[in-house]
């Protein structure tokens, strides 16, 4: 009965109830994110089923093989064919790399902010970063709690006496309760039940079963004793907090780096229309300046040079719509996206007005918000919470040990805990060890000490480091917002001189038209560039200052009192006011019509008040 007993123990003890553990880190984490405060989100319960199937969700391998197959057969057996080198051939499988098909996922801003929170990795690996986190403090707290253990053992004995054996069977159950103490020490009471069946002997078969039960206690009074004995926990509970903040902190940086890949892919659509007007207007100039030649008043050189500038633009045309395609995969790969999936970034930005602040007054807000920072000044209390902890440890042993034992009657109370408190055995002592050999000890205590002061160094230097980009980010609003300014002037000018050339084009040497033309594109392309850069230094801004706040879905909150516009970039563009709220749902518009007319735009990048100087 007792091996059935134990093998039913084992087999109960095999099963794993995951649910339940998950339930517990659920919990923890969304109580230790709303105590956090700020809107903090707690992660997504999700899935674990990694386990049981490779990582792209294919069978499960035999994971005990010792030589797992390798695929990787010999040139012999590697097809290679040959593609059409013809120059239309290479045309249209060029473009049939960036044409679309029917059906197409369309995704702006708020669809990408969504997706990288969804099925983003670096999401999901921030995720669980915070998730073990918790499991270890439940692990902290699980050995401070009551703990119970179940021993059992069984023993055969023969002694052999003159060829003749007496053989016993001894059972020996342990049922035992550990508890720590706040201060140090641990309490532990145990029940132990013996029962031994003579199996053969000269008197017969014997039965025997003596029980006892244990009360123990070793407290520390010097060394060990203190909070110092709650270190482990208190470090784990420390440990949850800095990770609640960190998972704040990463989502509100995934959110800003998320909108730079963005911008920069509704950038390169804008640079792709860009070129593809200037492909077009060189075109007509060629076809100008040949018929010019053809009626003999251009020379051949003319027509020579334009052709070359159609060919470069044709080819600068390729290499962005590659360079684009690119950059649209790998932006798939951070949203989690299947590579092979036909998406259409739809080019709605989110507009945010400038804010009315000094650099004195950005660098105050960053240190009283910034998360990180909150995590490095706390971090310095752990660095000398652990000299207290070296300090401790000098200190000579002291404990204070106990221990009482009730027994039972193993001739009268076979099968009963019926303990008599007449037969009861105590002992009691106290254990004093002097600290002749310190030396480790004291090593240790001045590593700590070198330790807390480097953590102070750095601490200070992220503080530094906080000021500064806090007011760089204030600056450089001013900058990109006064360039945004400036660009808008130059493409204005150019289209005007490209305009007046078109008007005198029988006087104009094709040399002049081509260079205007360049300046016209490059000054569009560097207007996208600053329209980009004025986004993302609004929003890098409140990335440093601690502002920047994530809703449950991963898209932008709002602040109190701030006007928020999704601008459509398309050919008319709409914009939609929205304060502190939800974003209103973008109007999906095509990739190809990416290209703001100069005119219109401060439109895009509207006036709002500069930064006062300090």
């Amino acid at each position: 009965m007792a091996v059935v007993a134990a093998l039913a123990g084992v087999q109960l003890c095999g099963c794993v109830n995951m649910d339940s553990i998950d339930r517990s880190v659920d919990r923890l984490v969304k109580t230790r994110s709303e105590a956090l405060g700020g809107g903090a989100v707690a992660p997504t319960p999700r899935p674990l089923s990694v386990y049981e199937s490779g990582p792209s969700g294919s069978a499960r391998a035999v994971v005990t093989e010792e030589r797992p197959p390798s695929q990787n057969p010999g040139a012999e057996s590697l097809p290679y064919s040959e593609a059409d080198t013809d120059p239309k051939a290479v045309l249209a499988r060029l473009d049939s790399y960036s044409a679309l098909p029917a059906s197409v996922r369309a995704l702006d801003l708020e669809g990408a902010f969504r997706s990288a929170q969804a099925t983003g990795r670096e999401y999901r690996s921030a995720e669980e970063e915070y998730l073990l986190a918790a499991i270890r403090l439940l692990v902290e707290q699980h050995r401070w709690g009551p703990r119970l253990f179940d021993d059992i053992r069984a023993n055969v004995d023969g002694t052999g006496d003159n060829a003749t054996y007496q053989s016993a069977l001894r059972v020996i159950n342990e049922l035992r309760a550990t508890q720590r103490l706040p201060y140090g020490g641990e309490v532990e009471a145990r029940l132990i039940t013996q029962a031994t069946q003579q199996l053969t002997g000269v008197a017969g078969e014997q039965y025997e079963q003596a029980s006892q039960l244990v009360l123990g206690a070793n407290v520390p009074l010097l060394r060990g004793a203190g909070t110092v004995a709650r270190e482990d926990i208190i470090q784990a509970e420390r440990d949850l907090v800095y990770a609640a903040r960190g998972f704040e902190d990463f989502r509100r940086r995934h959110l800003v780096d998320i909108a730079r890949d963005y911008f920069a892919l509704v950038a390169q659509q804008s640079f792709i229309s860009n070129q593809e007007q200037r492909l077009d207007s060189v075109i007509k100039l060629q076809e100008r300046t040949t018929a010019l030649v053809q009626a003999g008043r251009e020379s051949a050189f003319r027509a020579r040079n334009v052709e070359q500038n159609v060919l470069t633009s044709r080819n600068s045309l390729i290499s962005a719509r590659e360079n684009y395609l690119l950059a649209l995969d790998r932006f798939k790969v951070r949203l989690g996206m299947a590579v092979d999936e036909a998406i259409r970034i739809e080019p709605v930005s989110l507009e945010l007005p400038d804010p009315d602040i000094g650099v004195a007054r950005a660098a105050e807000l960053a240190l009283m918000y910034r998360l990180d920072y909150q995590n490095a000044r706390d971090q310095n209390d752990d660095a000398r919470r652990q000299v207290d902890n070296a300090r401790n440890d000098l200190l000579p042993d002291l404990n204070l040990t106990a221990q009482t034992t009730l027994n039972t009657d193993k001739d009268r109370n076979r099968g009963k805990f019926d303990f008599d408190l007449k037969d009861t055995d105590y002992a009691a002592g106290v254990l004093l060890s002097l600290p002749l050999d310190r030396r480790i000890e004291r090593l240790n205590l001045r590593s700590s000490m070198i330790q807390l002061q480097r953590r102070v160094r750095e601490t200070d230097e992220l503080r530094d480091t906080i000021i500064l980009s806090s007011r760089r980010a204030v600056r450089e609003i001013d900058r990109a917002r006064n360039a945004l300014l400036l660009l808008s002037k130059a493409v204005e000018i150019n289209q005007l001189r490209n305009e007046e050339l078109d008007l005198r084009s029988d006087e104009v040497e094709p040399q002049e038209k081509l260079d205007a033309e360049n300046e016209l594109l490059q000054s569009r392309n560097d207007y996208q560039d600053a329209l980009r850069d004025l986004r993302i230094a609004i929003l890098e801004y409140l990335l440093q200052t601690g502002q920047l706040r994530v809703g449950s879905d991963g898209t932008f909150k709002a602040l109190e009192g701030m006007v928020v516009r999704m601008v459509d970039q398309g050919d008319t563009p709409e914009a939609v006011v929205q304060t502190a709220g939800e974003v209103p749902p973008a109007t999906p518009v095509e990739t190809g019509q990416a290209d703001p007319a100069p005119a219109e735009a401060p439109a895009v990048a509207p006036e709002a008040p500069q930064a006062k100087p300090e």
